[in-house]
């Protein structure tokens, strides 16, 4: 009868095995899909900013082709640094003491995005 109880104990234990194993390697199947799924929506988050950084890109060139303005690379990103300065609430002056350049410098080349500023202020204004 000990032999017997032993042996029913060895079974249930081997199919009590078994169903973990499957259970498990389900359980890895589903979260292996999971983790699959969410990689391939972050590369297609990934390659839309890619093609919208592009298609930026594309509307720069287009539009300095149009307006006729002429800037190297270096002028690029010197310009782009000057304003995001600016757009982010640093004076004149501080602007100028931090690129090394004279402060009619910094107004003459933000003078135009200063206008434009006035402008749509104006716009808004009148809208309401």
């Amino acid at each position: 009868m000990m032999e017997w109880t032993l042996a029913g104990l060895f079974v249930v234990s081997a199919l009590l095995l078994i169903v973990s194993i499957y259970k498990s390697s389900h359980a890895a199947k589903v979260e292996h899909n999971e983790v699959n799924q969410i990689h391939i929506s972050t590369m297609k988050e990934i390659n839309a900013i890619q093609d919208s950084i592009r298609n930026i890109g594309l509307d720069i060139e287009v539009v300095m082709k149009e307006s006729g303005i002429k800037l190297s690379s270096e002028e690029q990103v010197f310009m782009r640094e000057i304003l995001d300065l600016y757009k982010r609430n640093y004076s004149i002056e501080s602007i100028a003491g931090m690129k090394q350049v004279s402060e009619s410098q910094i107004e003459q080349m933000l003078a135009p995005y200063q206008q434009l500023e006035k402008d749509e202020g104006g716009l808004v204004a009148h809208a309401n």
